[in-house]
């Protein structure tokens, strides 16, 4: 290990497209991108499904029926299905990973929602979207940000998986180290890669308790 620390303190290890901070730029920038994709896809029908009290159990089933599939499966499907390589089938196997954690944290936070806080809301005249937006949302927001974080870590963990239909990510010290047979590039690649997801996993468990005290300060 203490090569592979050698290995990322040095600072020629930084530079250059191969370079670190260039494979951490661009494993952040698919990660992100899947991850905002797969929220516009899963997040809104998790809430409406959630709000209508509707379809969570096939819903869920589904979900983690998607959810087995291997992203290497993935990869493999969209390259063969003639999409190229690099970005775009790194970025659709990200999206298929990031779905199932962001919808049912959507649907389930939702639908929990107690019935009494629903009757209240629909007291004081809230309708629909009012409802949804004003009472069941900011209830819901512990399970939205739940499975943010576990969509988030599996993505930037399995984004390494790139590497092997020629995305520049974090992946790529690891196949290549170990092609070489260069532990401290094949070690360091993984140490990176683990010190990414933790501290992304981190700022995402303090935006979600900062969420939480905005929520109650508001109530």
């Amino acid at each position: 290990m203490g090569s592979a620390f050698e290995f990322i303190f040095s600072s020629a290890n930084w530079s250059g497209q191969d370079g670190i901070g260039e494979r951490l730029g661009t494993h952040l920038w698919v990660s992100f991108t899947a991850l905002l994709a797969a929220g516009l896809l899963a997040v809104p029908i998790g809430l409406v499904l959630g709000h209508l009290r509707r379809g969570r159990v096939l819903a869920v089933a589904v979900a983690n029926l998607t959810r087995a599939i291997p992203s290497l499966a993935v990869l493999a499907f969209v390259v063969a299905a003639g999409w190229g390589i690099g970005f775009r089938p790194t970025w659709i196997a990200m999206i298929a990973l990031a779905v199932p954690p962001l919808f049912i944290g959507a649907l389930v936070g939702v639908s929990e929602v107690d019935d009494a806080v629903i009757d209240s809301a629909r007291g004081m005249g809230m309708r629909g979207w009012q409802i949804l937006w004003n009472a069941e949302l900011p209830l819901a927001t512990p399970l939205l940000m739940s499975g943010l974080r576990v969509a988030a870590s599996q993505v930037i963990a399995t984004a390494t998986l790139g590497a092997f239909v020629g995305y520049n990510t974090l992946g790529r010290f690891i196949t290549v180290g170990r092609a070489n047979g260069d532990d401290p590039m094949l070690y360091g690649g993984v140490v990176v890669i683990v010190v990414t997801a933790l501290l992304v996993d981190s700022a995402l468990r303090l935006a979600s308790r900062r969420s939480l005290r905005w929520r109650k300060s508001e109530q």
